[in-house]
Order: C-alpha cells, then sequence, then structure tokens
C-alpha cells in the first residue's frame, strides 16, 4: 500500500495554535499562528491553500479534545484532516514544549503512513459525553449538599429542632441518631458495672 507521501503534494501539521507546511518530501514550507476561533481557522485555511496548493491533508494533534473546533471546522468544508496521538517524549530539561516542532512532526507523521485514524465525528456522541458530564456533576453536587445538611440538622442547636424538624421529610429524621441517645446508653452501662463493683 503506497505511503500517503505519494497521494499528496503536502501535509498542514497543527498543534495548538501553531500550523506548519511540510511538503511530501518532509521539507517545512512554512509555519505560522494563529487564534482557537473562526478568524483562527479561516487564517489555517488561507494559510494552507497559499503553501499547499494542490493535494493536501491535515494532520490535527489531539484532533478528538483540544484539536476538535479545528477538525470540525475543516470537515464541515471537505477538508481531508487526519488525527495524529501526541509524541511519548521525555520530558525536557526546562520543562517547555515546543508546538511549531510538534506542528512539523505530525505532518511528517502522516506523510510517513498508509492509514491513519480519521476524528470522530461529534454530532450526537458529543451531545452524548455532555449529557453525562453534565448529570454527573449534578450528582456530585446533590450528595455534597445532603451531607451539608445532614452535618446542620444533626449539630444544629436544640432551640432549632421544631422548626428543622417541620422542613425535613419523615424518612430523613428516622435515619438520623437521636442526640445524646449514645451518650445515655453509655452512662447507664457505666453505671451498673460501677455498681456492680461496689457491690
Amino acid at each position: 500500500m503506497a505511503m500517503l507521501a505519494e497521494l499528496v503534494d503536502g501535509a498542514i501539521g497543527v498543534d495548538t495554535l501553531t500550523a506548519a507546511a511540510v511538503s511530501n518530501l518532509g521539507g517545512v514550507l512554512a509555519q505560522t499562528t494563529t487564534s482557537a476561533d473562526a478568524a483562527g481557522y479561516q487564517h489555517l485555511v488561507g494559510f494552507a491553500c497559499s503553501t499547499v496548493p494542490g493535494r493536501r491533508v491535515w494532520a490535527v494533534e489531539g484532533a478528538g479534545s483540544f484539536g476538535a473546533g479545528l477538525a470540525g471546522f475543516l470537515q464541515q468544508r471537505g477538508a481531508h484532516v487526519l488525527e495524529v496521538g501526541r509524541p511519548k517524549r521525555p520530558a525536557s530539561r526546562t520543562g517547555a514544549k515546543s508546538d511549531a516542532l510538534d506542528a512539523v512532526r505530525a505532518a511528517r507523521e502522516a506523510l510517513g503512513q498508509d492509514h491513519l485514524a480519521t476524528p470522530r465525528q461529534r454530532g450526537q456522541q458529543e451531545a452524548l459525553r455532555v449529557l453525562l458530564a453534565t448529570r454527573r456533576c449534578a450528582t456530585l453536587a446533590r450528595v455534597a449538599a445532603i451531607g451539608q445538611l445532614k452535618a446542620l440538622i444533626v449539630g444544629a442547636p436544640r432551640s432549632c429542632a421544631p422548626s428543622c424538624a417541620a422542613a425535613t421529610p419523615p424518612s430523613f429524621l428516622s435515619s438520623q441518631p437521636t442526640p445524646g441517645r449514645r451518650s445515655r446508653r453509655r452512662c447507664g452501662r457505666t453505671r451498673c458495672s460501677s455498681s456492680r463493683g461496689r457491690g
């Protein structure tokens, strides 16, 4: 099977907000930096048309996460978009990351392969992901709110007990221990044991 470099004239590698145009031989033609909005995406399209006017392919790093906006923008315009994974490299001495080098690497990696994964279509899958994430956050917030309410009711002064009981469901109150009940039992046991010891 032929490599992608034999089928296109070049590739546009994109990492975060930096793009690099690479010829089918692997040479870097030009680089640019843009913004993550519609104007920035349109700037990248113009950059690609001027540097690789013929057959080209887009190699977007993280097309399923932080690069999903650009990938969807390009797919809606009929562009051939491929997803490139993040490189597994050791941390540098300074801990810095070069988006320009990663953009070139993404383009060259795409050209050297015969098959790369295409980004997932956003649509219903993206809507389901947002729905599940929202439900999970709402469930966690509900559990935290119930825990705070229990702590307030159990630790409330006795003068507030009637108002708390009126505003709380009976099922909730029945599951809570009565203040002082455990201490009385412990005191009773202590008295019995002490009296036995005296007798």
